[in-house]
């Protein structure tokens, strides 16, 4: 795998952790940590050993503070829609990848960390999180998909209202709105999301591909073209060795091993 500066990529047998470690800038998002961020993604991506990855944020205080204001101040337009470009291919390779990416949001997800977070399969938050789409009050707007995922996630009046007002919100109200799918204790989110990860890496890695492919491509299309997505994928698993495995596992009441193929 690749070596990195400021991101950290961990393993514990089928689960990958990428952590963004820019601590003492609470992980502010530049184009460094995103260009090792796309680098880290596309190994794991490869490693077909790999059935679940978790994204966390290096520190106590944030996921990611949103970006670097810094380095976003003197942008032209050219470079930031270059910036914005990577942003959103981020984003697609996470929706897009095999298999499932938890966002274990342990403080602060603003801006772009917060947008970061949406493109994840879900969310777990500590109690301590903080949620929002700032930018408003820098003159600019969301840029690596906030306006849309946000509005998939909460509704469009919610994102409008997150995305004008510029507001933060915690923990408590992100679950409240849909935003995240759990709050836990501050000192049990690394535990918790790990205990998740297991469990979902436990099933059959090919099922839960399928299942992520069909409710990423059916959720904007009409429903009978998308229950026919779904009918094709459901189809194709009974050719696998996994299939085959899983119903064998159950009728002679064993855990099954399921292998990716």
């Amino acid at each position: 795998m690749s070596n990195f500066q400021i991101v950290t990529l961990g393993r514990d047998g089928p689960i990958a952790t990428l952590t963004l470690n820019r601590p003492d800038k609470l992980n502010a998002l530049n184009e460094q940590l995103l260009g090792e961020l796309a680098t880290a993604l596309e190994d794991i991506e490869r490693d077909a050993s790999i059935r679940v990855a978790v994204l966390t944020g290096a520190g106590d205080k944030a996921f990611a503070a949103g970006a670097d204001i810094e380095a976003m101040s003197e942008m032209t337009p050219a470079r930031a829609k270059a910036f914005a470009d990577i942003g959103h291919a981020i984003g697609a390779r996470i929706e897009g990848g095999r298999f499932p990416v938890i966002a274990a949001v342990n403080g602060f997800a603003l801006g772009g960390g917060c947008e970061l977070a949406l493109s994840c399969d879900f969310l777990y938050a500590s109690d301590r999180a903080k949620f929002g789409q700032p930018e408003v009050n820098l003159g600019a707007m969301p840029g690596f998909g906030g306006t849309q995922r946000l509005a998939r996630r909460v509704g469009v009046a919610r994102a409008r209202e997150l995305c004008y007002t510029g507001d933060m919100i915690g923990a408590d109200e992100a679950l409240r709105i849909g935003l995240v799918n759990a709050v836990v204790p501050h000192s049990e989110l690394s535990s918790r999301v790990l205990e998740l990860a297991k469990k979902i890496a436990s099933k059959a890695p090919l099922a839960i591909a399928q299942c992520k492919r069909v409710i990423l491509r059916g959720a904007d299309l009409p429903l009978a073209t998308a229950n026919e997505l779904e009918a094709q994928a459901f189809a194709v698993l009974f050719g696998s060795h996994d299939q085959r495995e899983g119903m064998k596992a159950f009728l002679e009441k064993r855990a099954a091993k399921f292998e990716g193929k």
